[in-house]
């Protein structure tokens, strides 16, 4: 049996001609310099605010941030443009080190190939923490000739009291890796991400750009639209609701102004069901609700939203029931 909820829902040359020849020239020099652009992974463990910095990079949600491990499951791309250059940026899964599901066996596999890839390694950890599960991630960076720049990010600085204590905790990690740079900050402040920006810039290599200049992410609408959603059920079960639980977007739809969505929730238990709807069906409600709201924001536009919840036993465990949720 399936529940359900519905959420409804003239030019102006003046300056042109007024533009001196020197200004002219000046202008055109600096549309002359060497475009830069590059791929930067973002890896940790899991819940150390990987995508809230991604979030913060590319200056819009491209990512779920949640306080419950484990929420980011596909490789998602954000891009910033900013001036000559254009970071092309790589969240990861946090890579699982505690279970052989096979589902996290492809979540690890996703962290893997992008070491592969990339120009540039954001190694995230919480400021003045290092334990066994930062240890196995640090321990993935591609060494010898297949070594990159590797950043020690000290995330969630504003929450060190004693910032005194951050120096012994620093000559720990420099003889734990040589890191090419170190980069205390809080995600959530502008200035941090700002500063961050610049230091990564000379670390791309000057090439075309690979997206368009206003581009954000490389992901669909409907990509953006089921991970909004999934953040929603986990923000708002907690730890109620084991992290295999999915959500999977059934239709899709555009009309003008009007983007009609049916998703369905995954559980693998019926008892995870009645948690997801919640008593008279007040949790499904919110749910679809606060996802509404936010899709409604992230492009403008009217969304109708109808919402399912589905059990599918085992799903996680199972390698095409993954494949055929979009998990690669």
């Amino acid at each position: 049996m399936e529940e359900s909820t519905i959420d409804t829902p003239e030019e102006d040359n003046t300056a042109a001609e007024a533009a001196s020849p020197e200004a002219a020239r000046e202008a055109k020099a600096g549309d002359q310099l060497p475009q830069r652009c590059g791929l930067v992974a973002i890896v940790g463990r899991p819940n150390v605010g990987k995508s809230t910095l991604l979030n913060a990079l590319v200056g819009q949600k491209v990512s779920i941030t949640s306080s419950k491990a484990q929420t980011t499951r596909h490789r998602i791309t954000g891009i910033r443009t900013v001036e000559n250059a254009q970071f092309v940026f790589v969240d990861t899964p946090g890579f699982q080190t505690k279970h052989a599901a096979p589902l996290n066996r492809t979540l690890n596999r996703t962290v893997q190939g992008v070491l592969a890839d990339v120009d540039v390694v954001l190694f995230v950890v919480e400021a003045g923490r290092f334990g066994l599960d930062d240890a196995k991630v640090l321990a993935l960076m591609p060494s010898g000739e297949y070594a990159k720049p590797v950043f020690l990010i000290a995330n969630k600085l504003d929450a060190v009291h004693r910032r005194a204590e951050l120096a012994p905790w620093l000559k720990g990690m420099q003889d734990r890796h040589s890191f090419a740079e170190f980069v205390p900050l809080s995600a959530k402040k502008d200035k941090d991400v700002q500063r961050l920006l610049g230091i990564i810039k000379p670390y791309l290599t000057e090439q075309p750009w690979f997206y368009e200049e206003d581009a954000l992410t490389d992901r669909t609408d409907k990509f953006l639209a089921s991970e909004i959603i999934r953040e929603k059920l986990f923000r708002l079960m907690g730890d109620e609701l084991p992290y295999t639980s999915t959500v999977v977007i059934d239709k899709f739809e555009e009309e003008g102004n009007l983007r009609r969505i049916s998703a369905s929730i995954v559980v693998e238990r019926e008892p995870h069901k009645g948690m997801v709807i919640g008593a008279g069906g007040e949790r499904l409600k919110r749910i679809g609700s606060e996802s509404r709201q936010e899709l409604e924001t992230l492009w403008d536009a009217k969304v109708f939203l109808e919402l399912w919840v589905k059990v599918r036993s085992g799903w996680a465990d199972d390698e095409a029931h993954l494949r055929s949720y979009g998990y690669e």
